[in-house]
């Protein structure tokens, strides 16, 4: 590179720099590659320089052998035997140089073709660092664009530190009024748990003063009834009033059993106002059978679900039935047409529990997406997601309303949601994974069956757990095993993964009966809501009415 191409420029000291360095760098490579011919040209200088000389002293011995030759032909060629030895000695000398001529013109020839291959070589050369500079140029472009690049990074790169820091700011502002307000929430709830202990205290002393004033009326009716010497018609008892309160007979044998589905039944549920139970399996069917004639009879086949069906629940009125599938989605039939009314889509993952909100128009459904997710039946939309942070095995509404949902998830937490709040209003933490969830009939009680072979009855007015059942040879046979309380909340059923029925007393703890003739791990329970049936289902797609009538 030439010192003028240089001054073009207009660079900084580091620049001006590191481009003396590679022209430097270049000066040196030419040289030494150009420095391994200096000798041949030198010599090939020479050797013309021999050459020249050596022809010209065979010019002159040419002459003087030609003097010679005259000589010896005046004096004759016998006459002289000195001249005659020089002229034979002059003659090889000038075959020697002749030999040496030839020896040198060859070389000088070989030294022509070699110098020819050297500078093509050079011109070579010379076209590379050519286009060594043409690079060279272009990457001083390209290091400038780069330095641009760079400074407009570096401006980039300082506002996102700024935006940054002031969203940590912000942040933590939030994060501030998040835990201020998560504290006015826990005081909110301690005093509602106050309140709701007075109102239920109050409520035990109203029923307890009802209970006094019935069985004090009770006591004068048989009184007066005692002192009337009419007989008593039979026509004036109604049948359709029972004692104060259900009563539940324990089941002792098999009033029916047959195969519901083609696979494992997942769910099983009574109507709540006929002598109908639906069953929901791996086939992806939910079946409804009656056993209202002592025989279960199908009553028709629920259809539509793309997997299997985990969890079935029938409305208020007995006419609608619900089910959840594990292809994501729920399902509402009606009964009477067996028509599938409703798709909810919306979840990530298999849908496990799904239940009727008070009224048939809202459905709450619980996923392994961590969400429950609240319907609205009439605009067919999802109106409200809970997020749980865990997957959702089964839930609960507390009361006729709707606004409680209890929830039970797989991280060992039942979490309690009311429908006003974003998020659960407290948390029971158990000793493992909740697999159901069911409430007694006055909804004072929680059964919880727990994945370490053990159930939990909570005490929702008090918000604790009062009592826990086992029993040896019982275990939990699935992550989805339903536990079910009797109709009159004196007894709790569970399946186990032996095969059994397990039916306890809340009363004293002890198992009360425990009914076998499964052969697979049962996978859940459901009590009549006259507390005449239990039915149970089992993972080898077998159904059992037990009972005794």
């Amino acid at each position: 590179m030439a010192a003028g191409e240089a001054n073009t420029y207009y660079l900084s000291g580091e620049e001006t720099n590191w481009r003396k360095n590679i022209v430097t760098q270049l000066r040196d490579r030419n040289r030494s590659e150009t420095y391994c011919f200096y000798d041949l040209i030198s010599l090939h200088n020479r050797l013309l320089e021999s050459s020249n000389m050596l022809r010209m002293e065979n010019y002159q011995l040419s002459i003087a052998n030609e003097k010679l030759r005259c000589e010896v032909g005046s004096g004759g060629f016998g006459g002289n035997s000195t001249l005659e030895a020089r002229l034979l000695a002059h003659a090889e000398e000038l075959a020697t140089l002749h030999k040496r001529r030839g020896e040198h013109t060859q070389q000088i020839v070989d030294l022509n073709i070699k110098l020819q291959e050297l500078k093509k070589e050079l011109q070579t050369k010379e076209a590379s660092i050519a286009e060594h500079l043409e690079v060279n140029a272009g990457l001083r472009t390209e290091i400038t664009r780069c330095v641009s690049r760079e400074r407009e990074l570096e401006n980039v790169n300082q506002m996102l530190k700024d935006e940054h820091q002031a969203l940590q700011l912000a942040f933590a502002a939030l994060e501030d009024k998040l835990r201020k307000a998560q504290e006015e929430n826990r005081q909110l709830v301690e005093r509602l748990i106050r309140y709701k202990a007075k109102d239920a205290d109050k409520m035990n002393e109203e029923n307890d003063n009802f209970l006094k004033k019935r069985q004090a009326k009770m006591q004068k009716e048989l009184e007066d009834a005692a002192r009337d010497t009419r007989g008593i018609s039979p026509d004036r008892t109604s049948l359709k009033e029972g004692p104060v309160g259900l009563s539940s007979s324990l089941p002792t044998q098999v009033s029916s059993k047959f195969d519901a589905h083609d696979g494992e039944v997942n769910a099983v549920k009574w109507s709540p106002v006929d002598r109908l139970v639906a069953t929901g399996g791996a086939d992806r069917k939910v079946k409804l059978w009656d056993v209202s004639k002592g025989t279960c009879d199908s009553k028709g086949m629920l259809v539509g679900s793309n997997a299997g069906v985990m969890s079935v629940d029938f409305d208020s009125t007995g006419t609608h039935i619900l089910g959840a599938s594990n292809d994501y989605a729920s399902r509402v039939w009606t009964v009477s047409d067996l028509r599938l009314r409703h798709t909810l889509t919306g979840h990530s993952n298999k849908v496990m529990a799904a239940k009727f909100m008070g009224e048939p128009s809202k459905v709450v459904t619980g996923s392994h997406d961590r969400t429950l997710k609240i319907w609205d039946l009439r605009s067919r939309a999802c109106i409200e997601t809970k997020f749980a942070g865990s997957s959702c095995n089964d839930l609960v509404i507390s009361d006729g309303s709707g606004s409680t949902i209890i929830s039970g998830h797989f991280d060992k937490t039942i979490r309690f949601w009311d429908t006003r709040a974003e998020s659960s209003s407290n948390n029971i933490v158990l000793q493992g994974k909740v697999t159901s969830l069911d409430l007694s009939r006055d909804a004072h009680y929680l059964l919880s069956c727990v994945r370490d072979d053990t159930l939990k009855l909570l005490d929702l007015r008090m918000n604790q757990i009062i009592g826990s059942f086992s029993a040896e040879g019982f275990k939990v046979g699935c992550d989805w095993a339903r536990a079910t309380f009797s109709p009159d909340g004196q007894y709790i059923a569970v399946g186990s993964s032996n095969g059994s029925v397990f039916i306890w007393s809340i009363s004293n703890n002890k198992v009360e009966s425990v009914l076998k003739d499964h052969t697979s791990a049962v996978t859940a329970v459901a009590w009549h809501p006259q507390g005449t049936y239990l039915a149970s289902v089992d993972r080898t797609k077998q159904a059992t009415i037990w009972g005794d009538v």
